[in-house]
């Protein structure tokens, strides 16, 4: 085991990875042992070389550069740590990121002992994710756990549905009116309207395209 943090770094900005390789090359415990300018430099680099953390850049040769070096990377060593230093802090490019398994994300301009704080946390596994970045993936979190709630809630109360509720609902997923709906299943508007107002109930919806919504939102479709 080596007696310091060895560093990777993926940057297409030269004068930054310079800049990042003496900062981090001042430290006791931490050396750069090696660095990439590509997404495809660092994946060759990271399959040949010994390290413990990756500073990953996203946008490189492309737009998602990074991000998919750090699936190549992770396919070959699943337990690499790698941390995302980017400018990019949206909310789409955060989740994409974090789900490739990286351990940390840090938006560029933070201080250089913020950085170093986040290498050091992450190699004790320890990883910290502060500000905007923290809350994206808190919320991201609270709607998995509110999709799963939704879904299982849902899958329930399909199971409960008579077979004239679940044509019902087959053609709601056709977009059709009631009207439309009592000339398929040959029966009148108003025998269509009591079967919707049972279904509403069930669903704890107020309108039936609040249903289909969430029925296409979680993919449920093709149990009807």
């Amino acid at each position: 085991m080596a007696d310091y943090i060895r560093i990777l770094i993926a940057d297409d900005f030269q004068i930054l990875v310079e800049d990042l390789s003496e900062t981090i090359n001042r430290q006791s415990d931490m050396k750069v042992v090696g660095t990439g300018l590509s997404g495809q430099d660092i994946v060759k680099l990271a399959l040949q070389t010994e390290f413990d953390i990756i500073l990953m850049d996203i946008e490189m040769e492309n737009l998602m550069a990074g991000i998919t070096a750090t699936e190549r990377i992770r396919d070959e060593k699943k337990d690499a740590k790698i941390i995302f230093l980017t400018a990019h802090e949206t909310k789409d490019i955060v989740i994409t990121a974090m789900a490739t398994g990286a351990v940390d994300y840090v938006v560029k301009g933070v201080s250089e002992e913020e950085l170093i704080y986040h290498i050091r946390s992450a190699y004790e596994d320890k990883p910290v994710m502060k500000g905007k970045v923290q809350e994206i993936l808190l919320q991201e979190y609270r709607r998995l756990q509110e999709s799963e709630k939704s879904l299982l809630f849902f899958i329930n109360n399909i199971s409960q549905l008579t077979s004239a509720e679940r044509e019902l609902v087959r053609l709601l997923l056709r977009d059709l009116k009631v009207t439309e709906i009592a000339k398929e299943r040959c029966v009148e508007v108003v025998t269509v309207k009591t079967q919707i107002k049972s279904l509403l109930r069930k669903f704890g919806c107020s309108r039936t395209k609040e249903i289909v919504k969430i029925i296409r939102e979680l993919n449920l479709s093709h149990l009807f």
